[in-house]
């Protein structure tokens, strides 16, 4: 999503207090892992996201080392030397804090992140490619930037570098867009008001955009009223050619800000429904009709995996799964997902799968059946990273592999990059009063397909 190619819009993030981190489904016999490159010791108290982003020759990885203290490492792919960068922003407890990377068409490098409903931080370099030259901007357009949280970088239509972020908190938070001018090395807002607008009594967690075929952007979200991550509502939705002009899935445009009362509801699940922010998901079936997939509680009380597609009546809501089982989520902080599953995908000849994760029920990927979107038996595993990036090597009790998927891509289709640590599980952003566990190594994992084909 940064520099952020076209090719990988299905990794777009949806964003909440509730952040998920899970390491990848098992193991693919179709890659390997051909080279490990140590970074760095990380602090592994608590998890936060790293950022790793590859461009052509060049890498970089931001992250936070083991003192807690906001780091770029940069090398170039021929080498694993690294030369560091410590940035003045250090980490809390807070695993809301995570830090992205991006990089402009002159190849200039910006990095925001350890926000959560503070004053923004984001830091640009004064020459390109160069991770020594970054300085702290304290402003980007200089309104609305002093309760920032869930910074992302994007590529707009016409390849510009776009910014996103929340001002406000939990429940009371409007999200805005900023444009970045290479010429003039400034920033201004993409949109004249905020995407949407909780209007004092709520907000919104999006997933996406995620780009089709044709060019155009969706996005879904759900509505919350209160830090109690119980409060989530109303999955809801809206597409865009440009990311400027926003419209209902009939086509009727959005007036922005988008709020409660003007956003088109695809299910109007309500506060204490068994729906949360961060996950819902954007595929697509065979025929290219946008599928949202989302959790919430059936009739009996149980937390079902459902699909709804966007058929010419209209929204189709469909059951997909059938668990015995009730993920009871309440609260604020961070919190660790009981449930997880990726979006609809269709193969050449119109079949359909999803992968899912589940703590009573494991994980795998499903069969769908085309027409009603219901589970019908088990699929092969999808490629995947290989079993040395995700198998856990400390004893630590408690620790789990954590990844990160690259950011941008290398010149050679072969090789995929990928970023692996280890931390304890999160702790609701609170401080640990046990014992911590040593810092953990930061590697970068090139992966190789063995089977001669693009990745």
């Amino acid at each position: 999503m940064t520099t952020n190619s076209k090719a990988l819009p299905a990794r777009a993030f949806g964003f909440a207090i509730c952040l998920l981190l899970l390491t990848p489904l098992a193991p693919a016999a179709e890659s390997v892992v051909r080279r490990v490159v140590d970074v760095a010791p990380v602090w592994s108290g608590h998890p936060v996201r790293f950022a790793l982003l590859t461009s052509g020759a060049r890498q970089f990885v931001a992250f936070f080392d083991a003192d807690r203290q906001l780091t770029v490492a940069a090398r170039t792919l021929d080498s694993t030397a690294w030369e560091f960068h410590r940035l003045p922003s250090r980490l809390g407890w807070d695993s809301h804090n995570y830090v992205t990377l991006a990089a402009d068409r002159d190849g200039h490098l910006h990095l925001s992140g350890n926000m959560h409903c503070v004053p923004l931080i984001y830091f640009r370099t004064r020459q390109p490619w160069d991770a020594s030259s970054f300085e702290r901007v304290p402003a980007m357009v200089g309104r609305n930037e002093q309760r920032c949280t869930y910074p992302r970088f994007l590529t707009g239509a016409e390849d510009e570098l776009i910014f996103t972020y929340r001002d406000g908190g939990s429940g009371n938070g409007d999200q805005f867009f900023n444009v970045y001018h290479v010429e003039t090395g400034t920033w201004r807002r993409l949109l004249d008001e905020p995407l949407f607008t909780g209007e004092g009594q709520r907000n919104a967690y999006f997933h996406g955009p995620v780009r089709d075929a044709a060019g155009t952007f969706h996005l879904c979200w759900v509505w919350r009223d209160t830090p109690d991550c119980a409060t989530n509502h109303n999955l809801s939705y809206a597409r865009s050619r440009d990311l400027k002009h926003w419209e209902t899935s009939d086509g009727r445009p959005l007036q922005l800000p988008i709020s409660l009362g003007t956003a088109e509801i695809v299910d109007p699940v309500p506060p204490g429904g068994g729906i949360i922010n961060g996950n819902t998901v954007l595929g697509f079936d065979g025929r290219g009709r946008v599928v949202i997939g989302y959790h919430k509680f059936d009739a009996a009380g149980k937390t079902q995996l459902y699909n709804a597609r966007r058929e010419d009546a209209g929204w189709q809501i469909y059951p997909t799964s059938d668990w015995d089982y009730r993920w009871e989520f309440s609260g604020g902080g961070t919190i660790v997902f009981e449930i997880g599953f990726g979006p609809v995908t269709a193969a050449p000849d119109g079949s359909l799968t999803q992968t899912y994760r589940h703590a009573k029920h494991g994980s795998g990927r499903w069969r769908l059946d085309p027409d009603t979107l219901r589970a019908v038996g088990p699929a092969p595993r999808e490629r995947s990273w290989p079993a040395e990036t995700s198998r856990l090597r400390s004893d630590w009790p408690g620790m789990g592999v954590r990844s990160a998927a690259d950011l941008g891509r290398s010149d050679d289709p072969q090789v995929q990059y990928v970023l692996r640590w280890e931390t304890l599980p999160s702790n609701r952003d609170r401080p640990r009063a046990e014992s911590l566990p040593p810092p953990s190594m930061l590697q970068v994992h090139e992966i190789e397909r063995d089977d001669g084909e693009g990745m």
